[in-house]
């Protein structure tokens, strides 16, 4: 079933999974965060499919949350500019705006979960910093794993595909994400993050 709502003046939180438009990221580790947003989708019944703000967006209920979810189609280094569009027209204030990103520093299959914070080196990250003039939203760091050795080029790491074992990791690692972030609009992040921070 999927949820109309009557009422479109305003969301109470925003929900945005990073990562790059197109095929040829589809199934990338920087796109892990899109993948997130289809099994989020899959599970509240709600689509992301209307392209408004430079995203993606779709419309759910979660618990008992009225929430906007997004996949920026801008690329991932400009991912500001979708969150920033939608936060203005929706008057969504930073604390409610839940990102979900990929994060190298931690193992395929891991989570971590912060209320607020740096950029951390994830230029998706620091261009909704940038774009906001806030680091206060939280967000679900979803891991993908390390570079295989020092040498090796980080765009290109993170632009590689998962191996059919991490797949199974991540998706694990995204189930979980879609827990933390139904206890995140209810109110319950420190519990969210006792049940699912590595």
């Amino acid at each position: 079933m999927i949820l109309k709502f009557k009422d479109k003046s305003t969301f109470e939180y925003l929900i945005v999974g990073l990562g790059n438009p197109g095929k040829k990221y589809e199934f990338t580790r920087h796109n892990a965060d899109f993948l997130f947003v289809d099994i989020l989708s899959e599970k509240f019944a709600f689509t992301v499919k209307k392209l408004k703000f430079h995203a993606l967006i779709g419309e759910a209920r979660i618990n008992g949350k009225r929430c906007l979810v997004m996949k920026p189609q801008t690329m991932m280094n400009c991912s500001g500019e979708a969150v920033k569009e939608a936060c203005s027209f929706y008057k969504i204030p930073p604390e409610n705006i839940i990102v979900v990103f990929d994060d190298i520093s931690l193992d395929v299959g891991k989570l971590r979960i912060r209320r607020n914070g740096s950029a951390g080196g994830h230029n998706g990250i620091k261009s909704i910093i940038n774009h906001l003039g806030s680091d206060n939203f939280p967000r679900i760091k979803v891991g993908v794993g390390a570079k295989p050795h020092p040498d090796y080029d980080l765009a290109d790491w993170v632009l590689s595909e998962f191996t059919r074992t991490e797949g199974k990791q991540l998706r694990v690692a995204v189930d979980n994400a879609c827990e933390a972030v139904a206890l995140m609009v209810s109110g319950e992040t420190e519990r969210a993050m006792s049940n699912f921070n590595s």
